[in-house]
């Protein structure tokens, strides 16, 4: 197996929503602030190589939406998703499987690219996974996550005959283990990586930063805050007991880091690059 880092590039999102009840003197010692309330959030995305096959792990959410659409989430930086992939020198084509953590916009949306319903997909050889449940909850979305779930992301998978689903948990591939979460949504999907006797654990949104490491520390946007606390609560005393690797998917600053065990809880341990951490 072959981690390669990708960017899918920068964004803002205001702190209030990113980090819940918790209130900003809180949160902005970890997570500064704008003077209008953003916070820089950055989209990093895995490609895992396992045999012949690239295995792209979530997208960032593309350039497709509209100039009002970006008004609200602030894209800044260089960084974009192909560019990444060449700097690493790949080619979208080479691509064999898109596996995504959840449909969220910005974890799903880097998949389909084009405008005015003229879409294709970015990855035209390569799978595309989810899992039949968080499909469902996406394609036919609550009140509250349907502006996250946006079908021009979602149903040019489905159209294409691309898409494909994982619904047990546990090895998927040699090495590639997954497991469901359902706070932040229904079924997302958390890889668990085996390499070198470690283990990477890509957190995608149920750990977003280091900054919500924390037990209360629990996004605005999770549909069921509680059920996220108890995840949280039994993911990260695992993760300190067996000194997993978090390879972490918004935090700008940290591209990984471990926790330990402390008389407060879980606190953070120590924070690097993947190849800290990996040869």
């Amino acid at each position: 197996m072959k981690l390669h880092v990708i960017s899918a590039g920068h964004f803002k999102l205001d702190g209030g929503a990113m980090f819940g009840v918790v209130p900003k003197s809180l949160w902005s010692r970890t997570n500064s602030a704008d003077e209008h309330n953003m916070c820089e959030w950055t989209m990093r995305c895995l490609l895992v190589e396992i045999g012949d096959r690239r295995i792209l792990i979530d997208t960032g959410m593309g350039d497709k939406q509209s100039e009002k659409f970006f008004s609200h989430y602030h894209l800044f930086g260089a960084n974009t998703l192909e560019n990444s992939l060449r700097e690493k020198g790949f080619h979208p084509d080479d691509i064999t499987d898109v596996f995504l953590t959840h449909l969220h916009f910005d974890h799903c949306g880097g998949a389909v690219k084009g405008q005015a319903n003229q879409y294709e997909l970015l990855f035209k050889n390569a799978t595309h996974w989810s899992n039949e449940a968080h499909w469902k909850w996406a394609t036919i979305p609550n009140d509250r996550e349907k502006a996250s779930f946006l079908k021009e992301n979602i149903l040019p998978i489905e159209e294409s005959g691309k898409l494909s689903f994982i619904n047990k948990e546990g090895e998927w591939l040699e090495g590639f283990e997954i497991y469901h979460f359902n706070g932040h949504t229904d079924s997302q999907m958390i890889p668990h990586l085996k390499i070198g006797g470690k283990t990477i654990v890509f957190m995608a949104d149920l750990l977003p930063s280091t900054g919500h490491i924390p037990l209360p520390y629990v996004m605005g946007y999770d549909i069921r805050p509680l059920i996220t606390l108890d995840e949280k609560r039994k993911f990260l005393n695992d993760a300190a007991d067996k000194d997993y690797i978090l390879f972490l998917e918004h935090d700008i600053e940290n591209q990984c880091c471990t926790v330990m065990h402390t008389e407060k809880g879980v606190r953070l341990n120590k924070t690097g690059k993947l190849t800290d951490f990996i040869a």
